[in-house]
Formats: structure tokens, sequence, C-alpha cells
């Protein structure tokens, strides 16, 4: 059920725990995709993972920008700090745990984010009357990510394929990168992408399809359905779960 779609009597009508919430972010991927890909692909696979599931849960509204700094060279990125970024996901994530669905699950697509929803939801786990954990869905499945490259640019042509500028996708090879930072002795000497891509764009988006865009989700959901089995049926009644030294 998505919230954003439901009444608030349908929504008192559930018996469940579960909410999912997605996270993305608007910022450049390259000259053929969209703003909005993280977004997209989180929150669709957010909802096949729910469809797969065998129970009910709720599919909160996406949080569209997130942390996204290095990609500000480009036009249109929209990024927030780390610190508005948390709090803003926290007081989220405790609006629906005051409502009763105290298990969320973080739909991530976006790689920017990954450190900071690993911190908040041990945080919301280890202080609050709720349990959070992060699924960021490219680190559930073996694919070529890069950024705006063969996976993300497969899922936008499967999910919405108006949204891929194919008459660009030449360009987006030719000027991107094949690999994402700087790196010297296990050290990454870039902040931004603006430093390793012209375009903004690291992979070769033409070697991928919206079939295989389709597989990739459908094994992203599969994975985000055994997380929320698992969330589902965890045992929060551990002596130190609510525990703060």
């Amino acid at each position: 059920m998505r919230l954003s779609e439901a009444t608030w009597t349908e929504v008192a009508d559930l018996d469940t725990e579960l909410a999912v919430l997605p996270v993305g972010s608007t910022e450049q991927h390259g000259p053929h995709a969209p703003l909005g890909t993280d977004v997209i692909t989180g929150t669709q696979i957010a909802e096949l993972g729910v469809e797969q599931y065998d129970d009910e849960a709720v599919i909160a509204p996406p949080l569209n920008v997130g942390i996204a700094e290095e990609h500000r060279h480009f036009p249109g990125t929209m990024w927030v700090t780390e610190d508005t970024f948390r709090d803003y996901l926290y007081e989220s994530t405790m609006s629906l745990a005051k409502q009763g669905f105290n298990r969320v699950i973080f739909v991530n697509g976006h790689g920017g984010n990954i450190d900071a929803l690993r911190e908040l939801a041990g945080s919301i786990s280890r202080r609050e009357p709720a349990y959070a954990v992060p699924f960021t869905w490219f680190e559930s499945v073996d694919v070529n990510m890069g950024h705006g490259g063969p996976a993300e640019t497969a899922l936008i042509r499967h999910f919405d394929p108006d949204l891929v500028r194919e008459e660009q996708v030449s360009n987006a090879r030719e000027q991107g990168s094949d690999h994402w930072g700087e790196w010297l002795h296990g050290v990454n000497l870039a902040y931004d992408s603006a430093e390793f891509t012209e375009n903004g764009v690291v992979g070769d988006p033409s070697t991928t399809t919206a079939e295989d865009g389709k597989d990739i989700a459908n094994r992203a959901a599969d994975a985000l359905a055994d997380i929320l089995e698992a969330v589902a049926n965890r045992d929060l009644s551990m002596p130190n779960q609510k525990q703060s030294n």
C-alpha cells in the first residue's frame, strides 16, 4: 500500500508493523538519463519487493533529495548536508513508528547516502522504539553499476523508457569515464565527479537493454522481499536492544 494514495481509514485497517521508505537523490546521470534516476529505481524496486513479499507492508513517499554534493558541477543537481539528511529521515521514521510502523526499511538508490543511512539506522535501532535497516538495491545484486551506466540505464529503460534520451547514449559513452574516482594506493583523491568524468557518466550505457533492466529489478526485488521477511520476523526483545551507553 502506498501511503500517499491511501486514506487514513485504510491505513488504520492494516495489520503490519512494516514500512518501506524509498530514498534516492536528484542529481546528474549524464546527458541521457534523468536527474531522478536514483529515486525512480529505488521507488520501483521498493514497490516490486513489497509485491513479492507474502504479507502486508506500507510504502512511504520517497525522499527525493539526498547527499549528492559530489555532482554539484552539473546543472539540476540538488543536495543536502549529511546532518539535514539524517534529521529529516529520522523524523520521518519516527512519524511512521508512532503510527505503529516501527520496523522500517530504507530502500536506497544512491551511493552517496549509504554511510549516513547505516549510521542513522543503527542509532534508531539502539535508542528508539523502532528498528531500521538500510537496503541499497545495487549492493544486493551483482551488476555493472557505474553512474548513469549499464545498470541504471537498463533499469530506466525498463521502468520508463521515454525518460532515456537514446540519441544521447553515444555521447554518454564517448565522453564518460570507465571508472569512479581517482585512486592512488587505495585512496580516492577526487571528491567530485567532474574531476574524473567529463559528462558525469561512468560506464557504458549502450551495453544493456530494457530486458536486462527487468532482470536486475526482479533480482533486487527478490532480495528486498527476503529482507522484509527477516525484519518482520526479527526478535526485538533482546535485553540490550534499546539500551544506550
